[in-house]
């Protein structure tokens, strides 16, 4: 048994690691700001009751025989905590680190990916529970059809020598797996320059001692094809693959589609969740499951918290839904999913992080031009800060102006007050409130806040 301390373990990454390693039987206690804060009460309370010991982040909870504090890549070293483990000569690690040391010592399937790590990382976990491999699953989301599961629903704590994660490239740490799958579902743009991604993500595909699963419509992806002798490759667009689907067609209740022949009927819609479900499948193929056990547990997968997840509709007909969409690909294609059924959309649109939003401000600004409608609305708070030394060299308004151009009713409001007034203003029957962003955790309470106001 190890003694870890978590700093920062509120974060969905942070939380879901040390629920695992608290199940395997460590003795496990953290730090957190926000709790600190008195924010995200409920999340705290929930960790309180799987064991989990609480501190205020002051350095307080890290004692001689703590074993390692971790903590995550965005850490500073002038956080009490680091300062105290500092002084005590103790050894601090990545979760990042922690994590593949978890994983490395397992079946490892590691889904990768700048869009659809987290749906994909939940499909897959479903599908081999339902078969009957009992995984070990640690995801970067709640995950709905489990989602008390360790408290949290972003942990399955599977009896198996298998174990899905979610593998970052955010911040490099891809290269610290060595996966026996490994799953890219797409390279585009995010927060890193292609170039690093090529390399991290041929890399990661070359590690895979079983095999790899890549996506046949992303030109990146499938140029990492001879980086591994097996590979099974996915396509939703017509490109010659292993895994094709086709008739992909919009439902009232999600998305159906053919797959060598067979129906496959999915309760999520939009065209990158049937990506997301090829590369599952193809995935749960390469260690034994077969494509109907897939299909049969794919047509009950309930989806992944804040993914195009439905808040509730209104009296008046009005549907609010919160989503984790923050890039451009994520952005357009929960927007283009959403345009596969009739209603106007408002969206409500939070960026994250000053550098990242810089380095893709074109491409989120082309992604609400090209799938809002003129009688769309699209409302722009400030870029969330999470706190460290990043230049503030950027604000919502610069893209903001960007859009008006397109004649597009674009609209930069910082305050929420004046953001719900303006909803309630223009919210009639038939419309769609969407509440899209990452990182931060008053999100989906500010959806649900929307949704009590239209009334």
């Amino acid at each position: 048994m190890k003694k870890y301390f978590f700093c920062g373990i509120g974060g969905s990454g942070m939380s879901s690691l040390a629920l695992a390693l608290k199940n395997r039987g460590d003795d496990i206690s953290g730090s957190d700001r926000a709790y600190d804060a008195g924010n995200a009460a409920e999340k705290f309370e929930i960790l309180k009751n799987q064991g989990l010991k609480l501190f205020a982040q002051d350095g307080s909870g890290i004692t001689a025989d703590t074993d390692a504090l971790v903590v995550s890549s965005a850490v500073e070293e002038t956080i009490p905590d680091v300062v105290k483990a500092r002084e005590l000569g103790l050894p601090i690690v990545t979760r990042a680190r922690l994590l593949a040391e978890f994983f490395n010592a397992r079946n490892g399937i590691a889904v990768g990916g700048t869009s659809g790590k987290t749906t994909t990382t939940g499909m897959l976990g479903h599908i081999l529970r339902q078969a009957g491999v009992d995984p070990t699953v640690i995801n970067g989301g709640v995950m709905l059809n489990y989602p008390d599961s360790l408290g949290t629903g972003s942990v399955l704590a599977g009896k198996s020598s298998f174990c899905v994660i979610e593998a970052d490239e955010s911040d490099g740490s891809i290269e610290l797996y060595k996966p026996a799958v490994s799953i890219v579902t797409s390279i585009t743009l995010d927060h890193k320059p292609l170039e690093e991604l090529r390399v991290l993500f041929g890399d990661f595909v070359a590690r895979a001692s079983v095999g790899a699963v890549l996506n046949a419509d992303n030109a990146d992806c499938l140029a990492l094809k001879d980086k591994n002798p097996t590979v099974l490759t996915f396509s939703t667009e017509g490109s010659p693959a292993d895994l094709q689907a086709v008739d992909i067609t919009p439902v009232e209740n999600g998305t159906e589609f053919g797959l060598d022949g067979q129906k496959v009927f999915l309760p999520v819609i939009g065209h990158h969740n049937v990506a997301n479900a090829l590369a599952a499948v193809a995935a749960a193929e390469l260690i034994g499951v077969t494509q109907s056990q897939s299909i049969e547990a794919l047509a009950t997968f309930k989806g992944i918290h804040r993914r195009l997840e439905t808040v509730g509709t209104t009296k008046k007909g009005v549907t609010v839904i919160d989503d984790f969409g923050h890039n451009p690909e994520k952005i357009a294609a929960s927007l283009s999913a959403l345009k596969e059924y009739a209603g106007r959309l408002i969206v409500i649109y939070q960026p994250h992080g000053f550098k990242p939003t810089k380095m893709m401000r074109a491409g989120i600004v082309e992604a609400f031009d090209k799938h809002l409608s003129m009688d769309d609305t699209l409302i722009m708070q400030e870029i969330y800060y999470a706190g460290g030394t990043a230049a503030k060299d950027i604000s919502s308004a610069d893209l903001v102006r960007d859009l008006e151009k397109t004649g597009k009713r674009v609209h930069f409001i910082p305050d929420r007050k004046k953001i719900v007034s303006l909803v309630k203003a223009l919210a009639a029957k038939g419309d769609r409130v969407v509440i899209m962003g990452a990182r931060d955790e008053t999100l989906s309470d500010f959806a649900k806040t929307i949704l009590n106001s239209i009334g």
